[in-house]
C-alpha cells in the first residue's frame, strides 16, 4: 500500500473497510504531515485534530463491530471556514467574525457527520470568500503547495492547498465565481461546482445568494464523486435547494469517453481571454486524448466571456452589498483593504442594472442549454495562466478575470476542473474544465475519469 498520506479518499475508504488501516492510524499519519508542512502553507485557521481523533476512535470501534457506516466512515474532510461546524467559530477569515460561534452544523457538514466523517481542520479562505490573499488580516493567506511563493487560487485557498499538499484527501469549498475550481486548478486537484441547488448552502456564510455553490475538492475523480454523493440532497430550509431524487454520481464512472460528444469552447481561451501558449497547448493535447479514447470533439461557440463576466459581477456585487452593506458603512476598518476594495462597488450598483443582469442571465443559460442539446459535455479552459506569485499584487489582481469558470455560476451548470499539464518554467499545474447538463454530474465524472485514466497527471504531486 502507498504511504498513508498519499491515499486518495476512495483508496483510504477501501483500506479502512478491509481493515488494512484504522481511521485513527490514518488520521495520525495525516496529522504528522500537517505538522511538518503547515508552517509553510498556512492552510488552516482552526486545527481540531484532537477532537477529530476522538471521533476517529469512535468510528474505529463502530467499524470493528459492524463495518463502515458509509464509504466515508472515519475519513477526514477539511472545511472552508465559511462553513459552520457545531461548537466552533466560523470566522470567514475576518476580524468581523472572530467570535462567531455556531451551535449547529451546516447541512453539508451534517450529512458528512451522519456518514461518519471527521473534521480535523477549518481552512483558510479569502475573507468572506471574495477578498484575495490579504496580508492585513488576523490569519495569513494560504500558499500553493507546488511552490509556496505562488498563489493557491481562491477563494477556497486553504481547501485547495491542504488537498494538493497530500495532507488531507478531501475538503469542502464554495464557488460563487469559480472559488472551488480556481484553487483546484492551481493546486493540481479535482474540484466540482455542482448544479445550482444540488447541495444545500444552509449554514454557509453567503456571498451572493443566487450564485453560491458548495462543492467537493479531492485528489482524484472517483473520490470527488464519492464526496458529492454524501453532501447532495434536498434541504427545505435552503430556498435554492432543488427537490430531486438523488442518484449515484459514480454510476457511469467506468464507461469511459467512447460515444460522448464534447463541445470544445476554444474562443474562451483563444480570443476572449487569450491564454498563455502552454495553457492553450495543454488544452489541445487534452482534447486529442479524449478523441483517442473515443469521444467526438467538435468546436462550438457560446456568448463571449465578457458577457458572462458582466452579468456575474452585477449580480454578485449587488447581492454581496445586501449582506455587507451595514458593515461597509459602519465598520469598514474590520475588512482587509483588498476585501473592502472588492465589496464597496456593490453599494453603487443600480437596481436597474441588477434586474437587467438577471434578465440577460436567462438568455445566457439558454445559450448553454442549446449547446448541450448538441453535445454531451463542454470542454473549456479553467485558468488562462499558471499560478502567479502571491506577493505580486498586479498579477494576483488579473488572475480573477483571466478564467472561464464564471459562466457556469451564472448558468448553474455543473463544472469540474482537473489537471491537464505542468508549466515549463515553474512546474505548476495547468487544468481544464468539463461542463455538463444540469443535474448530470454523473456524465461529467464519467468523462473526467476517462481522461484522468488516460493522462499521466493523476499521480503527480508536489515535492514533500
Amino acid at each position: 500500500m502507498k504511504p498513508l498520506h498519499e491515499l486518495t479518499l476512495a483508496e483510504a475508504s477501501a483500506a479502512i473497510a478491509r481493515r488494512r488501516v484504522s481511521p485513527v492510524e490514518y488520521l495520525d499519519a495525516l496529522r504528522a504531515r500537517f505538522e511538518a508542512l503547515e508552517p509553510r502553507l498556512n492552510t488552516t485557521i482552526l486545527p481540531l485534530w484532537d477532537a477529530a481523533r476522538e471521533d476517529a476512535k469512535k468510528a474505529a470501534r463502530r467499524i470493528a463491530r459492524s463495518g463502515p457506516r458509509s464509504p466515508l466512515d472515519g475519513l477526514p474532510v477539511g472545511l472552508k471556514d465559511i462553513i459552520d461546524l457545531a461548537g466552533h467559530p466560523t470566522t470567514c477569515h475576518s476580524r468581523h467574525l472572530l467570535d462567531n460561534m455556531k451551535s449547529a452544523d451546516a447541512d453539508a457538514v451534517g450529512r458528512l457527520r451522519a456518514a461518519g466523517a471527521v473534521f480535523p481542520v477549518k481552512l483558510a479562505t479569502h475573507e468572506f470568500a471574495i477578498g484575495g490573499p490579504a496580508f492585513d488580516l488576523p490569519f495569513p493567506p494560504a500558499r500553493n503547495p507546488w511552490n509556496t511563493a505562488h498563489h493557491p487560487g481562491g477563494s477556497s485557498s486553504g481547501s485547495g492547498s491542504i488537498v494538493g499538499a497530500n495532507i488531507l484527501p478531501a475538503a469542502l469549498g464554495t464557488d460563487t465565481g469559480g472559488s472551488v475550481r480556481h484553487p483546484a486548478s492551481h493546486c493540481g486537484i479535482v474540484g466540482m461546482k455542482p448544479t445550482y441547488g444540488l447541495v444545500s448552502r444552509r449554514g454557509v456564510f453567503p456571498l451572493a445568494y443566487t450564485l453560491d455553490h458548495v462543492g467537493p475538492m479531492t485528489k482524484d475523480v472517483a473520490s470527488n464523486a464519492m464526496l458529492l454523493n454524501a453532501i447532495a440532497g434536498h434541504d427545505p430550509e435552503d430556498p435554492g435547494s432543488v427537490a430531486r431524487r438523488s442518484a449515484s454520481q459514480a454510476r457511469h464512472l467506468r464507461k469511459g469517453l467512447k460515444g460522448l460528444t464534447i463541445g470544445f469552447v476554444r474562443h474562451f481561451h483563444e480570443t476572449d481571454q487569450p491564454a498563455t501558449a502552454e495553457v492553450a497547448a495543454a488544452l489541445e493535447t487534452a482534447a486529442r486524448v479524449m478523441a483517442k479514447e473515443g469521444a467526438k470533439v467538435r468546436t462550438i461557440t457560446l456568448p463571449p466571456l465578457t458577457e458572462f463576466a458582466g452579468v456575474n459581477r452585477a449580480i454578485l456585487l449587488s447581492e454581496a452589498a445586501a449582506i455587507h452593506g451595514s458593515w461597509l458603512r459602519e465598520a469598514p476598518e474590520g475588512y482587509s483593504n483588498l476585501t473592502r476594495k472588492r465589496l464597496a462597488p456593490g453599494l453603487f450598483v443600480r437596481a436597474e442594472d441588477y434586474v437587467q443582469a438577471q434578465r440577460r442571465r436567462r438568455e445566457l443559460f439558454a445559450a448553454v442549454e442549446d449547446a448541450l442539446r448538441a453535445c454531451d459535455l463542454l470542454l473549456t479552459a479553467s485558468s488562462m495562466d499558471p499560478a502567479c506569485r502571491i506577493d505580486d499584487p498586479e498579477a494576483v489582481e488579473i488572475t480573477y478575470p483571466r478564467q472561464a469558470r464564471t459562466p457556469f455560476n451564472v448558468t448553474g451548470h455543473p463544472a469540474l476542473t482537473l489537471m491537464c499539464g505542468l508549466s515549463q518554467a515553474e512546474g505548476l499545474p495547468l487544468s481544464l474544465q468539463l461542463v455538463g447538463r444540469c443535474f448530470d454530474e454523473a456524465t461529467v465524472y464519467r468523462a473526467a475519469y476517462g481522461y484522468e485514466r488516460a493522462a499521466p497527471w493523476k499521480e503527480m504531486r508536489p515535492a514533500p
